[in-house]
């Protein structure tokens, strides 16, 4: 008489991809520790700091009902989803990295992403369209850009809570305080995990290991290493626990690494925030209308294309270029005409605003700019600036200011309107690109590229799939797709 063992997996890390892994490796069958390293109150790594939004392909309004099916008759009739479908998603991943993500895990992430999505709603989680930040009212109706259009309910604490309550339900045990330190190894592969609470250690003795505990872009030392000189000085956006753990103890037991270790998902992130994520002000520090303005750096001068492309397709890349710019400050300019277009964060009481009734007004207001240079750039951007182009925020309208150094290439508008307003921004580091090779199972390979038994990885320690930017929302469906399939391997 033959008995079945029931599988026990651990899973490292409760965010959203550490919770997707759990949940998935308990659907299967397994018996499930899902250990995290911050206390409850600090739970959710990453996520917790994310607006929540999540990339997914659909073919139409039929895709978006089946995920947010309490959207009203008087909603649908004001509002164009448009489509988004998976060769756009995969082409949008592709351009945006240029055409170095593995594509074999990107046509795994954006195949998966309905589907994915699709499951979490069944577990609990709750979706809304972005309205307001993805698409703006223009004659009475919304029309979504930039193939990013729902988000979790409450955000990212939103999408962790449901996610918890969803594990919490399912019987998965979860230890807070509990410090992942290295993995034991065996004839069959991994066998267990060392884990610290205080300085009490103990080994947990498992079947299959997910690790799912982040970057390494809260560890100063590391950062500085891989991504290079200056980076010690960036702000770190989210969890001050994300100290590329994970990929530490993966390594250790000859993981291949994989990816853009020199790469990272940097913002624009308001001068005074703090050194790590504040949960209660989330992502509020983050300054994302910059494409309706210019942004000048202590010279006075532009350095970047404000109007390249939609917002999500070049928000995760233009932190490093403040980091380049001197005393890593720089500020975004807008005047009246364009301030009820700015989005909620720069309403929050904790900004770093500045405002004048004019240009030499506001430039005497900006501690460390060259008030002349500042003030002679702003004329010549508005003399280039092509006004027989109409403004249209929701397309990339062709709006723009030529013949200068830096152009910008949409939505650009004159600044005339009293009164000026000014944000201090620097650079956020979100999180970094970096970390472990996997297959489209979601195992970690070793050096050799052969799996590495009992062993899967999933979300921002994954290296492989998001080189120099990423296009915005991607990064929880990456973690929530590669999760869920990885518990499924560990319980199998």
């Amino acid at each position: 008489m033959t008995s079945t063992h029931q599988k026990h997996v651990v899973v490292v890390g409760a965010g959203n991809a550490g919770l997707c892994a759990a949940l998935s490796a308990a659907e299967n069958g397994a018996t499930v520790t899902l250990l995290e390293r911050a206390p409850v109150a600090r739970r959710g790594g990453n996520t917790a700091f994310t607006a929540g939004a999540m990339r997914v392909a659909y073919k139409d309004e039929q895709d978006i009902l089946s995920l947010v099916p309490d959207l009203s008759a008087e909603q649908l009739a004001v509002t164009d989803f448009g489509s988004y479908d998976e060769s756009q998603f995969f082409d949008d991943l592709a351009r945006v990295t240029r055409y170095r993500a593995d594509p074999e895990l990107a046509q795994t992430l954006v195949s998966g992403s309905l589907g994915t999505l699709k499951w979490m709603r069944g577990l609990g989680v709750r979706f809304v369209p972005i309205y307001g930040r993805q698409a703006y009212q223009i004659e009475g109706r919304y029309k979504f850009w930039g193939g990013l259009t729902l988000e979790a309910v409450g955000g990212g604490p939103g999408l962790v809570d449901f996610l918890a309550r969803a594990a919490d339900k399912a019987g998965i045990t979860t230890r807070f305080g509990a410090r992942a330190i290295a993995l034991r190894t065996g004839a069959s592969g991994v066998t267990g995990v060392l884990i610290r609470s205080g300085w009490q250690e103990e080994t947990i003795g498992c079947d299959a290991v997910v690790l799912a505990a982040g970057g390494f872009q809260a560890n100063t030392e590391w950062r500085t290493r891989y991504l290079g000189p200056g980076w010690d000085l960036a702000k770190v956006r989210g969890s001050s626990y994300n100290t590329g753990d994970g990929i530490r103890i993966a390594l250790e037991i000859g993981a291949s690494p994989a990816g853009n270790w020199s790469g990272c998902h940097a913002v624009q992130w308001d001068l005074n925030a703090p050194e790590f994520g504040d949960l209660t002000v989330g992502d509020g520090f983050q300054k994302h209308s910059y494409p309706l303005g210019i942004v000048v750096n202590a010279l006075g001068k532009r350095f970047l294309d404000e109007g390249a492309d939609f917002r999500n397709y070049t928000y995760a890349m233009y932190g490093r270029r403040v980091l380049e710019q001197p005393d890593q400050v720089a500020w975004q300019i807008f005047d009246a005409k364009v301030e009820p277009l700015l989005r909620e964060e720069y309403r929050i009481r904790q900004v770093t605003r500045s405002s004048g009734s004019s240009l030499a007004e506001l430039a005497g207001k900006l501690d460390g700019i060259d008030a002349s240079a500042f003030v002679a750039e702003v004329e010549a951007y508005n003399a280039a600036v092509d006004q027989s182009v109409p403004f249209d925020p929701n397309v990339k309208d062709g709006r723009a200011a030529r013949g200068l150094a830096v152009p910008k290439s949409n939505w650009a508008n004159t600044l005339d309107t009293p009164p000026f307003q000014a944000f201090a921004v620097t650079c956020g580091l979100t999180y970094t690109f970096g970390g472990l090779r996997i297959d489209n199972s979601a195992q970690v390979l070793d050096t050799d590229l052969d799996p590495i038994p009992g062993l899967y990885a999933a979300g921002e320690l994954v290296g492989g799939l998001f080189y120099f930017n990423y296009p915005g929302g991607s990064g929880l469906t990456n973690g929530a797709v590669f999760g869920r399939i990885a518990g499924a391997g560990a319980a199998s």
